[in-house]
């Protein structure tokens, strides 16, 4: 009954978990990405930015839509073993509605709400608040770190005549 509790609250504020204070949390981390990523329209695929005091943190765009965008945001870490991405988050930024939620995968499991209450709904909505209460840390880390990738961050164009 105690750990049911736990999960019902929010880990921010320890108030109920509300879905409008879940968009509130997808608005806070779209904001942070708007000051890493001052282009959401970015006019790349893939970049770099370097930190004095961080390692380099690679982008990747993953795919376009119309109002969407989805980014893959990581660091890189080269060894015997091959690379290894860590943290490895995939971002979908919608700029119509101005949220950034952080997804797990490409597509998100299938579930129908019911009355009563459906346990995958449950399931997908705890484990959106912990990707994107750590994606909003991420972002303010990185921040703090001097990332972006704005005008003076971004891969150059080679124009062929």
């Amino acid at each position: 009954m105690i750990e049911e509790l736990e999960h019902a609250l929010c880990p921010c504020c320890g108030k109920p978990r509300h879905l409008a204070h879940l968009m509130e949390l997808y608005e806070a981390n779209y904001r942070l990405l708007q000051r890493l990523i001052p282009e959401l329209d970015v006019p790349f695929e893939d970049a770099v930015s370097r930190s004095d005091s961080d390692f380099p943190l690679h982008l990747k765009v993953m795919e376009r839509d119309r109002y969407t965008l989805t980014l893959r945001i990581t660091y890189e870490f080269v060894d015997s073993a091959g690379v290894r991405r860590q943290p490895d988050i995939r971002v979908r930024a919608y700029r119509d509605a101005g949220v950034a939620e952080a997804l797990e995968c490409s597509h998100r499991p299938p579930w129908q709400a019911q009355v009563e209450g459906d346990p995958k709904a449950g399931e997908f909505l705890g484990g959106q608040w912990r990707r994107n209460m750590m994606l909003g840390k991420w972002l303010e880390y990185l921040l703090e770190h001097g990332h972006g990738f704005g005008m003076a961050h971004r891969p150059r164009m080679v124009e062929v005549a």
